[in-house]
């Protein structure tokens, strides 16, 4: 087995260190957020950083990057306080990784990346027309990390899916709804369900559902 100390970390080359770190922790969501700045103009930018903080009240995470660039979709987040987090699909999963691409302030990704942005029930942050699955999120708190990456709380105020995808215990069918999720920096996958089991209790073992 190999090991790898700090030390170790530290002295690779940048971009091995990225997709690295980047891949350490497995998979992780593919999601599509959506802003607009104080002034109209549309943003959307994929992210897999979106965490689950709480569910009464329902509170989601996301980690923006340092601001030692501009960082629109942080910017518009601050001048609103309002955003959505999309679901990514496999039939515009290119298109959302596109979205990655450093297009200018008053550029629009919804508009070169081909999606389509939709405001629903007066919400002031976009929504991506194309995705099954989306949330309306409002800003709560900004907690800065030692690295200078931040941490954005939000509350979850809106929710939209298909009917079909939502089960009855409340648990979302991920595969009929074409979810993708990310692995390192840049790849996408598909996943089939393995197992699910009823809530764990001492001495009685792993019990299927």
């Amino acid at each position: 087995m190999q090991h790898l100390t700090a030390t170790d970390i530290a002295s690779f080359e940048k971009i091995f260190r990225l997709n690295l770190i980047n891949s350490i922790t497995g998979y992780k969501p593919a999601n599509l957020i959506g802003t607009a700045s104080a002034t109209g103009t549309t943003n959307l930018a994929i992210f897999s950083s979106v965490i689950h903080l709480g569910s009464a009240p329902a509170v989601l995470g996301i980690v923006t990057r340092p601001a030692t660039v501009p960082r629109h979709t942080y910017e518009n987040i601050k001048a609103t306080g309002c955003y959505t987090i999309n679901h990514v699909h496999a039939e515009f999963v290119a298109a959302a990784h596109y979205t990655s691409a450093e297009f200018g302030r008053e550029e629009s990704e919804f508009e070169h990346c081909g999606f389509t942005p939709v405001y629903r029930d007066d919400f002031p942050a976009p929504y991506v027309a194309e995705s099954r699955i989306s949330m309306g999120l409002r800003l709560r708190e900004e907690l800065p990390i030692h690295n200078g990456t931040v941490l954005l709380v939000g509350t979850v105020e809106h929710i939209y899916l298909p009917t079909e995808v939502l089960r009855a215990d409340g648990t979302l069918d991920l595969q009929a709804a074409g979810d993708v999720c990310i692995s390192g920096l840049d790849g996408y996958h598909q996943v089939a369900p393995l197992a699910s089991f009823a809530y764990a209790r001492p001495g009685q073992g792993p019990q299927p559902q």
